[in-house]
């Protein structure tokens, strides 16, 4: 087969010599030199910029490249050394106005040059490595006009001159200023910086360091701080209106820096106006000014933390150590309450629900409550309170929130198994005496406690409810069962499981007979139908309705066991001495003086005339029955004088309950750690069980290293035969 070569395309020089006019250049030049001179004097209309166009593309096509931008720099420099001599003529406040219309000129004769030499623009200049032609323009602007010594200094002085006046309150040219600014963008991000930025921020930082000196002196905080906000807003719509975007960030913190950081300590501790009296006084509008303006400085919120964390922590040590207000328990937990939802409202409204304040509150209100020891008793008297008599108007939805609130200072205590006892107690009375404004609510308390603290916490309280059942029901039956015989005095027995109730052991005092028969008729009762199980009558916790006649006038009594058994005594005698009514009823000395001061001593309930007449019983007095006695009421209720408050001797043996109720769940505690761990040293031990058993109390170390001995001795735990510090588990 025959191939054909493939021709390759070749250019070949001229086969004769081209003839240049050796004036080529000059001519063209000469021509394009005309055109800018034209184009810089707004005669552009008359000019052929396809001409023009052509005559560079020539220069450049011929090798004249360089030649070309050199002329061009010379012509341009000599142009802006004349605008440059004009703009420096111009007079005041025509200064910057001439000086942009120059600008305008200049731009817009650039973007024409750069049109007619869009050749040179794209062919030689990137192959030379020069300046493009605009770009060109701008740095002989910016080299000859704007540096130019006569006209530099003058450009900042006149721009920082506006500002300052705008600051006091005069109304400037902005569009002007915006144009001047964005200029000195254009000329380069480094041109604006150095040219304005930077000694504008200088002069600020000088402007607000005084300003703030002179508002300090003369201006509470509150009003320091409305200054200081409008201040930085002015600053950042001045920045929107005729300045860099990113000169925001930067003259925001020069106003942070010279109003707020550099007064910090003085405004927040300022006397007579500062944040505490701002907490004292509720003043929420100020508090979230002062929150949103100091959060902006490096430790501005920790700062206001802190101070407002020792306020709260001084207030309320005073609150919870001040003898006065101790006396009244409701009144006591009511303050704390009151304490508690205004800084709530505070932290949510003024601080906007911050992390960091909500700790702050919540650790501040642990302090100061765990200072005083009665307030587990205090917070359960307080619940009592509400749940015995009910708020006052309130809704079942109010009582509720009532509840919630409490539960608040109660997640507070570190002696949760102190509250539990008090709380026994006190339900105790309200279960047993029907006192209770509200079953749901007690259910709803007891789910509260359960959710809080588990189910151990609330198993005992869930058995007093089951046991109040069961006695319901246990009744319905003893009473269907004695259907036939009703003579007699009726009863109703509530049957409380050993373990369950706060119930002390105490002797049974002796009942009058009818009360004793109908008594036994019961105990046949129950014990019949339920095997294995033993009675015990709690005397010291009746109440009794008895019908009663002082003359010609019948009443109705409601008074307690004791006192029933009192008066039954004066059916055969009309009076008794100190000793024998003792000697009679078999009830304890201080049960019995109390039982008789509230028969006998009590106007307007004195059943029982004592001789001789004093508030105080004595064991020599004598007791009458009373006829004189007169009530606008049937139905008399006599109470027992007791005391709301523990007494000091009755205080002391319920923390003592409490510290022995204690040690087995300490000792449960160190086997577990020990069983799960086999070797653990002294302080790791101390540091387990404290943090499992916070959820109740915080235990002492001491009592720790007592539980351990205790434990060593049982042979539950051994000390290590070389390290006396570490414990092993003995299985």
């Amino acid at each position: 087969m025959n191939s054909q070569r493939k021709r390759i395309p070749k250019i070949e020089p001229f086969k004769h010599r081209v003839e240049v006019d050796p004036k080529f250049f000059d001519k063209s030049w000469k021509k394009l030199d005309d055109a800018i001179r034209e184009i810089y004097n707004h005669n552009a209309s008359g000019l052929s910029f396809e001409e023009l166009y052509r005559t560079a593309y020539n220069l450049v096509l011929n090798k004249h490249g360089g030649k070309l931008y050199d002329k061009l720099t010379e012509n341009l420099k000599g142009h802006l050394k004349e605008m440059g001599k004009l703009v420096e003529a111009a007079q005041g406040g025509l200064f910057l106005e001439d000086l942009q219309r120059r600008w305008a000129d200049h731009i817009k004769a650039s973007q024409m040059i750069r049109d007619i030499l869009m050749y040179m623009d794209r062919t030689f200049i990137p192959t030379s490595k020069k300046t493009p032609v605009f770009e060109l323009g701008l740095e002989l602007w910016r080299d000859i006009v704007v540096r130019s010594p006569k006209i530099q200094g003058r450009l900042l002085d006149t721009l920082l001159e506006l500002i300052h006046r705008e600051r006091m309150g005069e109304i400037i040219n902005r569009g002007l200023m915006r144009n001047t600014t964005k200029m000195l963008m254009e000329l380069g991000s480094s041109v604006y910086k150095d040219e304005f930025e930077r000694p504008f921020l200088e002069a600020s930082a000088s402007f607000y360091s005084g300003e703030s000196q002179q508002f300090i002196e003369c201006c509470d905080c509150g009003e320091y701080l409305k200054k200081a906000e409008r201040r930085l807003a002015e600053e950042l719509e001045r920045v929107t209106q005729y300045m860099d975007s990113k000169t925001a960030d930067k003259i925001a913190n020069v106003v942070d820096k010279e109003m707020l950081s550099n007064h910090m300590q003085r405004l927040i501790l300022m006397e007579n106006s500062g944040l505490v009296n701002m907490l004292i006084d509720d003043k929420h509008e100020d508090l979230t000014r002062m929150n949103d303006l100091f959060k902006r400085v490096p430790d501005g919120h920790s700062t206001i933390r802190s101070v407002m964390t020792n306020h709260v922590k001084e207030t309320g040590k005073t609150l919870v150590t001040d003898p006065e207000r101790l006396r009244d328990p409701v009144d006591f937990v009511q303050r704390l309450l009151n304490e508690k939802d205004k800084y709530d409202e505070i932290v949510s409204v003024s601080f906007s629900n911050d992390k960091a304040f909500q700790n702050a509150l919540n650790s501040s209100f642990e302090y100061f409550i765990n200072l005083n020891n009665r307030s587990p008793e205090f917070i359960s008297l307080y619940i009592d309170d509400k749940l015995r008599k009910g708020v006052k108007g309130a809704n079942e939805e109010d009582i509720e929130t009532v509840l919630d609130k409490v539960m608040m200072l109660f997640r507070y205590l570190q002696e949760k198994d102190v509250f539990e006892k008090y709380y026994k107690q006190h339900l105790a009375k309200r279960l047993l005496s029907g006192k209770t404004s509200s079953d749901e609510a007690e259910r709803s308390m007891l789910v509260k406690l359960k959710t809080e603290c588990g189910y151990q916490f609330t198993s005992k309280l869930e058995g007093m409810f089951t046991d109040m059942k069961t006695s319901h029901d246990t009744m319905q039956s003893f009473h269907a069962a004695l259907s036939g015989n009703t003579d007699g005095p009726t009863i109703s027995v509530q049957i409380l499981t050993t373990g369950s109730w706060p119930t002390q052991p105490c002797a049974t005092c002796n009942l009058p007979p009818e009360i004793l028969d109908i008594c036994e008729k019961f105990r046949a009762y129950y014990l019949g139908t339920h095997n294995g199980r033993r009675l015990t009558w709690q005397t010291n916790m009746g109440n009794t309705d008895i019908k009663a006649t002082f003359g010609s006038r019948k009443h109705e009594l409601n008074v307690s066991t004791y006192q029933m058994c009192v008066l039954m005594l004066f059916n055969s005698d009309d009076g008794l001495t100190y000793k024998d009514i003792e000697q009679a009823t078999a009830i304890p000395h201080v049960d019995l003086k109390r039982c008789l001061q509230s028969l006998a001593c009590v106007k307007g309930k004195n059943v029982l005339r004592k001789e001789p007449m004093s508030k105080d019983i004595s064991e020599s007095d004598t007791f009458f029955f009373n006829d004189k006695f007169t009530s606008k009421l049937v139905k008399v209720k006599i109470g027992t004088v007791v005391a709301q408050k523990e007494t000091e001797p009755e205080k002391q043996e319920t923390r003592h309950r409490v510290e022995e109720d204690r040690k087995p769940q300490v000792e449960a505690a160190i086997v577990r750690i020990m069983k799960s761990r086999r070797v653990l040293d002294h302080n790791s031990v101390v540091t387990e069980v404290t943090k499992q058993l916070q959820s109740r109390f915080l235990p002492n170390p001491v009592v720790i290293k007592k539980r351990i001995e205790s434990l060593i001795e049982r042979e539950f735990l051994e000390r290590d035969k070389t390290d006396r510090k570490l414990y092993r588990y003995l299985a």
